[in-house]
């Protein structure tokens, strides 16, 4: 589903997926297309692939259920957000020295851009680009 709200230049796109490691493609897919040109494009699509993958793999979602992905875009920025169905938080740091999902988000988005709210009974994992 795709929103357009003109007046305020606000575009909206939501998309719900089986969480089935094959379907994070297709979010990124379905989410590339609707960015287009869009110059935030590969980091968005990026930050919103690793949201997608860690509700896919760390969540609730990934035992037969699914995940949303929602983008948010105004002039000159791209909210993205996965929500999943929470479960007991299995994140951690790496130990083997290489940068993991949260990681790349945090490069990319910034300090106070990107975060996670919620808990075991759902979780929404956000980052604002290009603020």
């Amino acid at each position: 589903m795709t929103t357009t709200v003109a007046a305020a230049r606000i575009h909206s796109h939501t998309g719900t997926y089986p969480a089935e490691p094959g379907q994070v493609r297709v979010a990124r897919a379905a989410l590339a297309a609707w960015l287009g040109s869009c110059p935030l494009a590969d980091e968005a699509i990026l930050v919103a692939s690793e949201f997608a993958t860690n509700a896919v793999l760390h969540s609730d979602s990934g035992q037969g259920g699914a995940f949303t992905l929602r983008a948010e875009a105004r002039p000159g920025h791209i909210r993205i957000e996965v929500e999943d169905a929470g479960g007991r938080w299995r994140g951690g740091v790496g130990d083997d020295g290489r940068p993991h999902g949260f990681d790349v988000v945090a490069a990319i988005a910034g300090a106070g851009n990107w975060g996670i709210d919620g808990d075991a009974g759902g979780r929404v994992a956000w980052a604002w680009l290009g603020r």
